[in-house]
């Protein structure tokens, strides 16, 4: 089970809200962690990760595949307004590259 553990997404951020840093899990969006200091957040969502993990496989829930071991085909698609298009074409034109390298470029 720790290798699984350590296969997930993990973030620490602060709270302004709660004064406190929160521990993240990507692949558990509705998990939180809250704790006085960034390493004690990470730990924290790290063992209620392991909690649920356990509970999940005895009561024979499917448990979510880490990022991490996804295959991304580097494709999507995303629909923007036409004048966004328009847009994006003409300054990817004006650069000298395609659309697809220009908007990559953007995203990257």
């Amino acid at each position: 089970m720790a290798k699984t553990i350590d296969r997930y997404t993990y973030r620490v951020t602060w709270s302004e809200d709660d004064r406190e840093h929160v521990g993240l899990c990507a692949e558990f969006p509705s998990l939180s962690w809250l704790a006085s200091t960034p390493e004690k957040a990470l730990s924290g969502i790290r063992v209620l990760v392991r909690q649920v993990l356990d509970e999940m496989e005895r009561s024979g829930d499917p448990v979510p595949e880490p990022i991490s071991s996804r295959p991304f085909s580097g494709k999507f698609v995303v629909r923007v307004p036409p004048e966004v298009h328009r847009m994006l074409a003409i300054r990817a034109a004006e650069s000298g590259v395609s659309l697809n390298r220009f908007v990559s470029s953007k995203l990257s």
